[in-house]
C-alpha cells in the first residue's frame, strides 16, 4: 500500500483485522488520537486522519467547502479499504464521517463495521450558530475561547493564533456551508456520544442521530462539555473497545 499525507498510522500492522479511521474536530490534527493505539484492542489498527492546513500539513491551505474536501478525503481512504474498518469522528469529524460513508456508499464501496459518532448534531437539524468564521480576529478570538476547544496557550500567544486561525475559519465554514440531502439511512451499526455539559450539542441531539440508522444504534452520555473526549477519553476510549468487541 502506497502511504499518502492524510492516514496517519502510529502502529501499522499488516496483521490488523480492523482499522479504525479517526476524524479530528475543527482546527484540530492526527495527534488528538496519537495515545489511541495504547487503550484498543490489539487487532486495531489507528488511521488518523490528517487534514490540510495544520500539524505535518500545515503548509496546505484548508478545504473551506465541504464539496471539495469530502471528495478528496474520499479518494484519499480507497486504499485503505482492503479490509473491515471503523470511523470515528469528532465534532466536524462526525459530519465528515457520516458524509464519507454516504460517499463510499454511492461508489459501491464496503461500507463500515462501526460509525462513532460524537459530539455533533443529527444532519437534518439546522444549524443553529451565527457564521462566525466571519467574525473581525478580535470577536472571533472571543467565541474560540468561548467553545473550549483552543488551548488557553494559543489564545493568550497573538502570533500563534494567527497562525491557526485560518485552518479554524476553514474549518468552521465547512461545517456552516454543509447542505444535509435525503439519502437512505446508514446500515452499519451506529454508536453516538454526547458529553452532560455540551451546550452546543446537547445529548438530545445525539439521539436524534437514531432516525439516520438502519442498523444498530446507541447513545453514551459522558461527563463533561463538548470536548469531553479529552478529559474522558479512557473512558470512550472503553466504550469503542466494548462496541468494537462485539464485531471482532
Amino acid at each position: 500500500m502506497k502511504p499518502n499525507n492524510w492516514i496517519l498510522r502510529g502502529r501499522p500492522d499488516p496483521q490488523a483485522r480492523l482499522r479504525l479511521f479517526c476524524l479530528p474536530y475543527a482546527g484540530g490534527g492526527a495527534s488528538i488520537f496519537r495515545d489511541w493505539p495504547r487503550a484498543l484492542p490489539a487487532s486495531v489498527e489507528v488511521c488518523a486522519v490528517q487534514l490540510p492546513g495544520r500539524e505535518n500539513r500545515f503548509g496546505e491551505k484548508p478545504y473551506a467547502a465541504f464539496a471539495e474536501l469530502l471528495p478528496a478525503l474520499t479518494a484519499a481512504i480507497l486504499p485503505y479499504l482492503d479490509r473491515r474498518y471503523a470511523i470515528f469522528g469528532h465534532s466536524m469529524g462526525g459530519l465528515l464521517g457520516f458524509e464519507l460513508i454516504r460517499a463510499l456508499r454511492r461508489q459501491g464501496e464496503r461500507q463500515p463495521a462501526y460509525f462513532f459518532v460524537s459530539a455533533y448534531r443529527a444532519p437534518d437539524i439546522p444549524e443553529r450558530d451565527d457564521p462566525i468564521h466571519e467574525l473581525p480576529d478580535a470577536q472571533f478570538k472571543v467565541e474560540l475561547a468561548q467553545m473550549k476547544g483552543t488551548p488557553a496557550a494559543v489564545l493568550e500567544n497573538e502570533e500563534l493564533l494567527q497562525i491557526v486561525t485560518p485552518t479554524l475559519r476553514a474549518d468552521l465554514r465547512v461545517c456552516y456551508v454543509y447542505t444535509y440531502t435525503d439519502e437512505p439511512p446508514l446500515n452499519c451499526p451506529v454508536a453516538a456520544f454526547a458529553g452532560i455539559h455540551d451546550e452546543k450539542v446537547p445529548p438530545a441531539d445525539m439521539e436524534a442521530w437514531r432516525r439516520h440508522v438502519a442498523n444498530q444504534f446507541s447513545v453514551h452520555v459522558f461527563p463533561g462539555d463538548h470536548f469531553f473526549l479529552h478529559p474522558y477519553r479512557w473512558l470512550l476510549l472503553q466504550t469503542i473497545s466494548d462496541r468494537l468487541s462485539t464485531i471482532l
